[in-house]
Order: structure tokens, then sequence, then C-alpha cells
């Protein structure tokens, strides 16, 4: 084994490792990071004329703003869910059109929008994120106590 290929390998332990002992509100915030580096590569691959990566990058930050847009609850979340959904559907037709029209613009766009939607879940504090998904904590004296 190369050593590039021993170095894609534990990178792809550590990120399986991660997902696994993350709770929802980290997975969303590890998208967030991930679709924002699928559009910075995209927009170095663009400025290095090389077409097959900027495509292959984009591609791959289309399919995680699929998983995020997939993932809203509506009953939970309301207008906020509405309102996201629209903003990824927006997002994903910004980064077909960049793709298109080799325009860094918009990916700029894109990676400035979901960057505000990334700092909104990186203001949750852990503790507000953890209580959120096990709510016979949130409902036990010993949470309220402690915080």
């Amino acid at each position: 084994m190369t050593r590039n290929g021993a170095l894609q390998q534990y990178r792809q332990i550590g990120a399986q490792s991660a997902v696994t002992e993350a709770n929802p509100h980290r997975l969303i915030q590890m998208l967030l990071e991930g679709v924002l580096e699928k559009i910075a590569v995209a927009k170095g691959a663009m400025a290095r004329n090389e077409v097959m990566q900027k495509s292959t990058h984009i591609s791959e930050a289309i399919n995680i703003v699929g998983g995020l847009q997939s993932s809203l609850n509506y009953d939970q979340g309301g207008e906020i869910a509405a309102n996201l959904d629209r903003l990824y559907d927006y997002v994903v037709r910004r980064l077909l059109e960049a793709n298109l029209h080799n325009d860094g613009a918009m990916l700029e766009e894109a990676s400035r929008l979901l960057n505000e939607v990334k700092n909104g879940w990186d203001a949750i504090s852990a503790a507000d994120s953890q209580m959120a998904y096990e709510p016979s904590k949130a409902a036990s004296p010993t949470s309220t106590a402690s915080r």
C-alpha cells in the first residue's frame, strides 16, 4: 500500500469513527463542514482549469446538500425547516450553474450561504444540542441543577 493510500484509509477510519460517535447535531455540523470543503476544493480546481476535479467536487457538494435537505424535519422544524429547504434548493441550483458556467462567484455565494447556516449550528452549545436529543435527561432534576 502506498503512503497516500494508507493516509486515505486512516482518514476514512477517523471519519467513520467520528460519525458513529456523533449526535444528530454534530452530524449536521460535519455535513456542513464537508460541503464547504468540497466547494473550496472545487473552486481551486476551477482556478486551475481542472474540469474533472471541479465537476467531481461540485457533484459531491450537491450530494451533501441533498443529504442535508432530506434530513429536514418539518414536524419539529416548521417554518425554519421550510426556509432551509428553499435555501438548499437555491444552493443546489447555484452549484449546478457554477459548474455549467465555470463561475467562481456562484461557488463563493453558495459557500457564503452555507457558512451562515453552519455558523447558526455552531452557535448552539454542545450541552443544548445533547439535551435536545435526550429528552429523558432534559426532564430530570439533575440536569437542571447542573445548568
